[in-house]
């Protein structure tokens, strides 16, 4: 197959978090329309305790009830995607992670969403004092034993890819670096 000639976007829909806009893909003797939904970079992180990892509550709509998440959200203009998780953790959960180091980086999708992501891992951190978490974005916090995160994962627990990538990709790490 060729790589095909791909038109001008042309915005459908815009807000201050996502841009969702049509292209078309010509391949010659036929072509093919995409509708793009783009959310731009995203970063997360794990946050390291002896065993435990850092999870937070959030409600989130598609599933309409609270999601036990790793720290993270997007990775706003003229920001790096490092500094974006340090910021985002320092948000929701009060913490100031340093010395992050390099996890994964992954695209959710690769036919019509636009959300590049990079995951970082931390067991460095602060407590800042007088920063509280948004009660309007994260419910709850809590360490959790990673092996518990990974039975929360298996039995539905936690569900969404972000986390459940994170984790998992965590997980194998520390699996490598033991054999």
């Amino acid at each position: 197959m060729n790589i095909p000639i791909i038109s001008a976007k042309k915005i459908v829909y815009q807000d201050k978090n996502r841009q969702i806009y049509r292209v078309e893909a010509d391949f010659g003797a036929t072509s093919k329309e995409y509708l793009v939904s783009d959310s731009g970079k995203r970063a997360g992180l794990v946050v390291v305790q002896g065993d435990a990892i850092l999870l937070v509550r959030q409600y989130r709509l598609l599933i309409n009830r609270l999601s036990w998440e790793i720290p993270g959200g997007k990775v706003e203009d003229r920001e790096s995607a490092e500094v974006a998780a340090i910021r985002e953790c320092l948000e929701e959960t009060g913490l100031r992670c340093r010395d992050l180091k390099p996890l994964l980086n992954f695209h959710p999708g690769l036919d019509a969403w636009y959300n590049p992501t990079a995951l970082f891992y931390s067991d460095q951190f602060d407590e800042v004092v007088n920063n509280p978490s948004d009660p309007l974005e994260v419910e709850e916090q809590v360490w959790v034993p990673l092996s518990h995160c990974i039975q929360m994962i298996l039995d539905q627990e936690i569900v969404d890819s972000f986390s459940i990538v994170a984790l998992l990709a965590y997980n194998t790490l520390l699996d490598w670096n033991r054999s």
